[in-house]
């Protein structure tokens, strides 16, 4: 009796069992990216931008680099465009560092139109070739940008 009402409970056990649904690997989504960087405190009045279009980093004959973002505000007025480095405890792995892309909201309410901003930068903290590029964080995208050799101006005759 005992064995009958083990199989029983068993065989009812695998019926529920697969009557759940399978999933492949196929279906399954990538878990996101996560970072290794903690968000640096803002100013108040200053917020990040809407999202981000475009961004290019280039490297400086000293050593550090020169950021540059095509973003979008979330309305008319806002000012002082710039980054906000993120905090690592180490250097990440890949050498690419987070940056949020900032700017000081405007102090009356005006009608929400997203509005092009351009935000410039120069970034000279490591001098040393560690950063191999740029990840620009908004609040609704982020891009990265790998970093573009120095370029040297030779005069022309």
């Amino acid at each position: 009796m005992r064995t009958l009402l083990l199989t029983a409970a068993v065989l009812a056990g695998l019926s529920l069992a697969a009557c759940g649904k399978q999933t492949s690997q196929a279906d399954a989504t990538p878990a996101p990216e996560k970072s290794l960087a903690h968000q640096a405190q803002m100013y108040q009045g200053q917020e990040q931008v809407q999202s981000v279009q475009s961004a290019t980093v280039e490297a400086t004959k000293a050593g550090g680099v020169i950021l540059k973002a095509q973003a979008t505000a979330a309305g008319p007025g806002y000012q002082n465009p710039g980054f906000l480095p993120r905090i690592y405890a180490a250097t990440p792995p890949d050498g690419i560092y987070e940056v949020d892309v900032v700017a000081d909201k405007p102090a009356a309410a005006g009608a929400a139109a997203p509005t092009p901003i351009e935000a410039k930068g120069d970034w000279s903290k490591y001098t040393d070739g560690r950063v191999k590029g740029v990840k620009f964080i908004s609040k609704t995208n982020s891009v990265v940008a790998m970093v573009a050799p120095a370029t040297s101006k030779v005069a022309s005759k």
